[in-house]
């Protein structure tokens, strides 16, 4: 779960371009390590759920060390399935929120919203991307023929549902969904294009994203695993970032020094969650700045041009 306020989401909106990129994309920075409630900064799983039985979630989520070689990083996100009685509970990752509503998998009452009251459920997007990519390693510990899931959903200001309810149709801008099968031991790259309903006259205000361990609910068995990486929102329309020279940043926070990592030199302005700019000045990899706790975005605008922005957290 993140840790920023609504506030937060709709001051900084102008501060995107159209080269917005979703929070913590590469998975390094993580909250609560070791513990039960551990989850990525700015995505969520079951322990941060809602609904009747949420109080009976289990750990389905944790930070791992078995990155690809040439990651971004130094770790990504491992999600994976149980099994309670035969009910099999598909591991899940959204930037959303989850709602536990029922024991049964397949039921309504479980799903995935963005909650846009609320900026530790929801994932601001102004913008139109092209594409998802990301990076995968997905094992079946019960082996057959089923499928891990992506699924991305732009839309506007509505707590929109996945699976897509009757009312978050009309508030629907573009999709993109992949199923894909286990990946063989290999670290796979995958690239997802939105597809985009036509003259909705939407405004885009929000991505709602789900990994799962399963495209089915219930589905898979326990011990399914998804290894998933270095998330990119590509824009090829002409602004934004093709898929050839998009990489993640991120940002961390130490000793009143700041260093940046997969983008490192450029122009860097550092803005607090109020929407002050807290620094604005040239970087090559490192600044320092004094800066209070909480939540921070940095903006990088490189030697090129183009645009990168990471959240990061100052204790």
């Amino acid at each position: 779960m993140r840790k920023i306020t609504l506030f937060f989401s709709l001051s900084l909106a102008f501060i995107y371009s159209a080269q917005t990129q979703i929070g913590n994309s590469d998975l390094e920075q993580w909250e609560n390590v070791g513990a039960p409630t551990e989850e990525p900064v700015n995505w969520n799983s079951f322990k941060t759920g809602s609904g009747n039985f949420a109080g009976f979630a289990n750990k389905q989520i944790e930070r791992s060390a078995n990155v690809r070689a040439g990651a971004s990083g130094m770790y990504c996100a491992r999600i994976w399935s149980t099994s309670v009685l035969g009910i099999v509970a598909n591991g899940t990752m959204t930037c959303g929120r989850i709602n536990m509503g029922s024991t049964t998998p397949a039921n309504a009452a479980n799903y995935n919203y963005s909650s846009i009251a609320d900026a530790n459920f929801s994932e601001a997007c102004v913008d139109s991307p092209d594409s998802i990519v990301f990076w995968v390693k997905y094992t079946q510990a019960g082996g057959g023929s089923q499928n891990a899931r992506i699924h991305a959903i732009l839309h506007d200001a509505f707590d929109v549902h996945d699976p897509i309810d009757a009312n978050s149709q009309s508030h629907i801008i573009a999709t993109a969904e992949l199923n894909y099968a286990a990946t063989g031991g290999n670290w796979v790259r995958k690239s997802i294009p939105f597809t985009y309903l036509p003259n909705t006259g939407l405004l885009p205000g929000y991505v709602l994203v789900t990994f799962a361990t399963n495209s089915t609910p219930g589905g898979g068995a326990a011990n399914d695993e998804v290894l998933i990486d270095d998330i990119s929102l590509v824009y090829n329309g002409g602004v934004g970032l093709d898929e050839a020279s998009i990489a993640p940043m991120h940002a961390n926070y130490s000793n009143e020094e700041l260093s940046l990592f997969g983008q490192t030199q450029g122009t860097l302005m550092v803005y607090s969650m109020n929407g002050a700019e807290v620094f604005n000045g040239l970087i090559n990899g490192k600044a320092t700045i004094s800066l209070t706790g909480g939540i921070y975005v940095a903006r990088l605008i490189d030697l090129n041009g183009n645009i990168f922005s990471t959240k990061f957290s100052v204790n």
